[in-house]
């Protein structure tokens, strides 16, 4: 490649990610999954579109789509509330597991005897279309305000259940499943899991200490730390212990999600946006390596079939399985069931047997794309009406108020910059009224246009941006302090602090 050439692969790439940009806006209106805009732009592109983009190595798309869903499960880990998801990490576990299990029984038995596959191919279907998808997930789910248990839910299976997909694919594609026996494979799902949670809580929990004690130079290279620093937990997992690099990069980026570190606002951001370019890379990717002329109908039959099959029969049952004996309502069941939404991760999981060179693995690269286009288009836009009918949305969702730390390293102190949200409670409490931990102070207020120093009698406002200067011992005791009044008013210490914290 020379330069004449990179620049035309950089005007283009340039091009295709500012319309991708553009269109998040566009499926944010029409109240669709963004995955279908990107899918749709790398059909465009590809050979049977206008772009004539010849695409077909599987090996290349199935190592890049790896990559792509690493750096999504590290956005979606920084930005779980950890508050949310450690209550119900149990009943995550569970349907990332038994609920996995379920759901690859149901389809691959529904595609044997009722569609007449071969075993191989059958199981491989299920196991494929079966795990949740985190992009697809945790993209639309942050905008439909649930209640923290099924959000923490949800979010917590779909950053876990790649894990024994993966597994199951990889094995059944070469063969080893027959060769070793389930109760090989069980095993080894339970080693890669435990094993692989472990070492990324480690890893977060070292992670953590480091950033916080190691004073960097400039507050744009604390994202980059703790980027480089939840990769080496997934790349280490698999590299040393060979076990779950999804499961240790995951529980890594929601120790450290947890954590208040250093410019985390500034890290979320770039984070963010990372993620973002990932997931447009991955599904233009995927949409360039499908091709629709060879989409026969009765790939599309089998396609609507599979996908009734894993979201109304295989879903459910998985669902209440995994969740009864967590005593979820069935409003809540029932909503998790049709919330299990499929994106980039069925797909990128279909490249594996094509990687291997697995008879019929075009076919079933075409059936789940099909799958994935259909079921996302159906269950994505339907959730905020759905979340509605059963009264699952979180009431104190606009109370929530976000804090962001700035280490003043000559001082031994931090600086929380608060952001007053319209509907928070702390609009109308006085600053006296707080009762933040003595030493603490309120330092500035900004609102609009102005900005001054506030005396114990000053009423906070929706919309105001405070920056607080506490030392660094007290800094979480006071970041749980504004919280809980965001949510409560300026009784929340009569209630418990910490209980209103984690409600």
């Amino acid at each position: 490649m020379d330069v004449a050439e990179l620049d035309q692969i950089l005007l283009a790439g340039a091009v295709v990610l500012l319309v991708a940009v553009v269109a998040v806006r566009l499926s944010g209106r029409l109240g669709l999954p963004s995955l279908l805009i990107y899918l749709g732009m790398g059909l465009l592109l590809g050979e049977s579109g206008p772009g004539h983009i010849h695409f077909e190595d599987a090996q290349l798309a199935h190592a890049l789509g790896f990559a792509a869903l690493v750096i999504i499960l590290i956005e979606g880990g920084l930005t779980t509330r950890w508050n949310e998801v450690r209550p119900v990490m149990p009943l995550g576990l569970v349907l990332a597991t038994v609920g996995v299990a379920i759901s690859v029984g149901v389809v691959a038995c529904i595609a044997h005897y009722v569609l007449g596959l071969d075993w191989q191919i059958a199981v491989l279907i299920g196991a494929v279309t079966s795990p949740t998808d985190a992009a697809a997930v945790f993209s639309v789910l942050r905008r439909v305000p649930i209640r923290p248990r099924l959000r923490g839910a949800l979010e917590a299976e779909s950053g876990l259940n790649d894990a024994p997909t993966v597994l199951l694919v990889t094995l059944v594609s070469t063969g080893a499943t027959s060769e070793h026996g389930w109760l090989y494979f069980t095993g080894l799902v339970f080693y890669e899991l435990v094993v692989g949670a472990l070492f990324g809580f480690v890893i977060g929990w070292i992670s953590v200490g480091l950033i916080r004690r190691v004073a960097l130079g400039s507050a744009g290279l604390y994202p980059l730390a703790v980027v480089s620093l939840a990769i080496i937990s997934y790349a280490g997992g698999t590299v040393l212990l060979h076990v779950s690099g999804f499961a240790a990069v995951y529980v890594t980026s929601l120790v450290l999600g947890k954590a208040e570190l250093p410019h985390r606002m500034a890290t979320r951001s770039f984070v963010d946006g990372l993620a973002w370019l990932a997931q447009i890379g991955l599904f233009v990717m995927l949409g360039l390596l499908a091709s629709p002329g060879r989409i026969s109908l009765n790939d599309v039959l089998v396609a609507l079939v599979i996908g009734t099959a894993v979201t109304v029969v295989g879903r459910l049952l998985a669902v209440v399985v995994s969740a009864t004996p967590f005593k979820v309502p069935w409003r809540e069941q029932a909503f998790i069931s049709w919330a299990g939404l499929r994106g980039a991760v069925p797909i990128v999981l279909a490249t594996i047997p094509l990687a291997e060179g697995v008879p019929q693995a075009t076919r079933i690269f075409d059936i789940v794309f099909v799958l994935v286009l259909f079921f996302t288009l159906l269950q994505g836009p339907s959730l905020p009406w759905l979340a509605r009918k059963l009264r699952v949305l979180d009431e104190n969702a606009s109370f929530e108020v976000e804090i962001d730390v700035a280490p003043l390293e000559s001082l031994g102190a931090d600086m929380l910059q608060v952001h007053v949200p319209s509907e928070s409670r702390l609009a109308g409490v006085e600053i006296a009224e707080l009762r933040l931990p003595a030493g603490v102070s309120v330092s500035l207020i900004i609102r609009g246009d102005e900005a001054f120093v506030p005396d114990r009698r000053t009423v906070l406002r929706a919309g105001d941006a405070l920056l607080v200067v506490a030392p660094s011992p007290l800094r979480d005791q006071t970041a749980r302090r504004l919280r809980a009044i965001s949510r409560a008013g300026r009784l929340a210490g009569w209630f418990g602090e910490r209980g209103r914290e984690n409600h």
